[in-house]
């Protein structure tokens, strides 16, 4: 696991740049975007090319050890790595499908809403699976339920009655870049607002959306 991969990203205007990262950089950007994503109350960012980009790093190394020497010890230590590596990756995409069941009318609302500039949330794979999971809810409210009722309350918004994800829960986090001026609202209307530095390395317990654009942009990570 020695050469580099080239991974699309976006440059502080909003425009695509081409980055350069080793093996180890991108199982590291794997394992954030895992962490970030089991600790969030929110679906976060998709992040397409870290997934592509990783499942062809294991075929790579699929590929490699099917070349090796057998009985070579290398091979044991190689094959526990793609275990561990084949785990983060399926446990954050498993982690994206929960949240998309589970906040599915919001997650699309979101992503219909959002602007041309703005990153989705939703892989395309993700959101047809939101669409269809959406679609097949629906049909299984009205053949269930639905036709049962009286005309006038045949009809559901999923919106309402699918719960949001709690922006008000508070994450544990570890900065890492410096942040200064943060501004923290208060628990209650007694209370003032009242801003804060984040330093690096430090840990907190912070409410989420305090902190949610932080989380975007990779200045704090979520533990």
């Amino acid at each position: 696991m020695t050469e580099e991969l080239d991974l699309m990203g976006q440059d502080s205007d909003g425009g695509s740049e081409e980055v350069v990262l080793t093996p180890a950089e991108l199982i590291e950007r794997l394992e954030q975007a895992w962490m970030n994503e089991k600790f969030a109350p929110d679906l976060l960012e998709s992040k397409p090319e870290i997934v592509e980009c990783v499942m062809e790093q294991l075929d790579h190394m699929e590929e490699n050890l099917r070349r090796a020497k057998k009985g070579d010890l290398k091979v044991s230590v190689h094959r526990m790595e793609m275990e561990r590596i084949r785990y983060v990756l399926s446990s954050y995409l498993r982690c994206r499908l929960m949240k998309i069941e589970k906040f599915f009318p919001h997650v699309l609302e979101k992503e219909k809403t959002r602007q041309e500039e703005e990153p989705s949330i939703l892989s395309p794979a993700e959101l047809t699976f939101a669409k269809e999971y959406m679609a097949n809810t629906e049909t299984y409210l009205k053949n269930v339920a639905l036709k049962h009722m009286p005309p006038n309350l045949q009809k559901v918004d999923l919106l309402k009655s699918v719960p949001k994800p709690d922006l008000d829960s508070y994450v544990f986090l570890r900065v890492k870049e410096r942040q200064e001026n943060i501004l923290v609202e208060p628990e209650t209307d007694e209370q003032r607002d009242y801003v804060i530095d984040l330093e690096e390395g430090s840990q907190h317990l912070i409410r989420y959306k305090t902190i949610a654009p932080l989380v975007a942009s990779g200045a704090v990570q979520l533990i």
